[in-house]
């Protein structure tokens, strides 16, 4: 986590939703808006969301261990896809209500509404410039960003709601904002919950395998590349391991080629651990990527 989102930030930006939540739900209550409820629960959510980001930070933060020789990053994983997840299923069911409420239309009171609101968005405009900066580089504060983010964008829809009801009297404005924003949020959660389903399941990472052997390739003594794997531990750290077929040269000839190896996959792919297995003849002529029925004919 950057130096900038301490400890304090966190703090405050929980309390806000705290009080928000609150506030929102008491409007909520009196002035009979679906979509101040909504909003409330959410930031309900995101007050929970900065808890479990801040926690998992700094369990993400630890050093490794014997039992977790990668450390504890996944900690951070972790905690983004069960945020991303119950920020979906929030905005599912809101959305069901929301749709009944549209089929059989409450009464709701604007200038409550249209308050309540105003209060919100800035609360939660001040919340994501706190969280804005990490947001780019990581993906738990990403989800948390995420969550306040949409509370804000769901107030500016309320504000609206609340003028064209306190206007015109059109109270089925209130459960059609709830859709539109639950929508938005499940169509923004989606990609975090695709990619830290696919870090845990040691997805690989968009990398160009087939220029990265022919790189390998043309450094001097290496005669093939094979057996390549690759994952990533979490969104900006990337693990690699590969077999490479040499001449057969002493330990100490081979150890200048891995620093090399290893500097080119640093320098021009962005890959942090590399691990490298020297065979002269060995599998030269299997695939790239790993077969499992490679070792069947070796």
């Amino acid at each position: 986590m950057e130096k900038s989102l301490t400890g304090g930030r966190f703090l405050l930006v929980t309390i806000l939703n705290v009080v928000i939540t609150i506030f929102e739900l008491l409007g909520g209550l009196l002035s009979g808006s679906l979509s101040l409820l909504s909003d409330a629960f959410h930031n309900l959510g995101d007050a929970l969301s900065v808890v479990m980001s801040y926690v998992a930070h700094r369990v993400g933060g630890r050093q490794q261990t014997r039992q977790n020789t990668f450390g504890y990053r996944r900690a951070e994983i972790l905690a983004a896809l069960l945020n991303a997840a119950v920020l979906i299923l929030v905005s599912l069911l809101l959305a069901v209500e929301a749709v009944r409420r549209l089929l059989h239309p409450e009464p709701v009171k604007g200038d409550i509404m249209l308050l309540v609101a105003v209060v919100s968005f800035l609360a939660n405009l001040f919340s994501t410039i706190l969280l804005n900066h990490g947001a780019q580089h990581n993906l738990n504060i990403r989800a948390t960003y995420l969550h306040l983010l949409s509370d804000a964008l769901a107030s500016v829809g309320v504000i609206i709601g609340a003028i064209l009801i306190t206007i015109w009297q059109i109270s089925w404005v209130d459960p059609l904002i709830t859709v539109l924003v639950a929508l938005y949020i499940i169509y923004e959660s989606w990609p975090i919950i695709k990619q830290t389903f696919d870090i845990l399941m040691e997805g690989s990472p968009d990398l160009d395998y087939e220029a990265i052997a022919q790189d390998i390739c043309q450094l001097p003594e290496v005669d093939g590349v094979h057996h390549l794997h690759a994952w990533l531990i979490d969104e900006n750290n990337v693990v690699f391991s590969v077999h490479v077929n040499m001449e057969n040269l002493t330990l100490s000839n081979i150890e200048p080629i891995y620093r090399q190896i290893e500097a080119l996959l640093c320098r021009k792919y962005g890959v942090n651990h590399v691990t490298i297995q020297a065979e002269c003849r060995r599998g030269k002529d299997e695939s790239l990527f790993y077969d499992q029925n490679d070792w069947r004919h070796e």
